[in-house]
């Protein structure tokens, strides 16, 4: 005889792909060091850092961040850190690792952002600087933006602003992205 299995089979395959993502965040968690690559293996955001900010041995600051619509150059977010704010490694260890923005439901129909950093090195050189942002929306990759800043000098402050595409939403997503804000990360 045989016995029907519990749940449908979406729900037995989100559930293995829960289980796969966890799986896989766990094996990252274990690792020496997290690779670019496997950053971009991801298919849903992690439930902490992957890396620990000790992790951060070039000593890489981030000072200023602004996004701005490329078509009419209004300036739509920007935040930079106090003058004679306390270095990253002196308080709160997650400080400066993170950037939360609100933005109204127009945000998500522009075509073409600039998004510029600022940011500071310590006193080693970083050669090939790599940056990955990805953003989800309920589990769901909307975008991911791989900036490279390559070679970055000791003890060096840097400015670079990356202009790209937005991702073409349809109507029901944006609607439902409006009603679910703090949903998208």
């Amino acid at each position: 005889s045989t016995e029907k299995k519990r749940g449908g089979f979406l729900a037995r395959k989100a559930k293995k792909t829960e289980e796969h993502s966890s799986e896989m965040e766990g094996r990252l968690r274990s690792k020496e060091c997290v690779t670019a690559e496997d950053v971009l293996k991801l298919n849903r955001i992690t439930s902490d850092y992957l890396c620990a900010i000790t992790a951060n041995t070039h000593k890489i600051d981030f000072n200023k961040f602004k996004i701005r619509d490329v078509e009419s150059g209004v300036v739509l977010f920007e935040i930079a850190k106090p003058a004679g704010a306390p270095e990253i490694f002196s308080t709160d260890p997650n400080a400066g690792r993170y950037v939360r923005y609100e933005f109204p439901p127009e945000f998500l129909k522009l075509k073409q952002i600039g998004a510029t950093v600022e940011f500071t090195i310590g006193d080693k050189p970083v050669n090939n600087f790599r940056m990955i942002e990805r953003h989800y929306f309920k589990d769901q990759i909307i975008k991911s933006f791989d900036f490279d800043f390559g070679f970055c000098m000791p003890n060096s402050s840097n400015t670079c602003e990356h202009i790209y595409d937005l991702p073409s939403l349809s109507p029901e997503l944006i609607k439902d992205m409006g009603d679910n804000p703090f949903m998208t990360k």
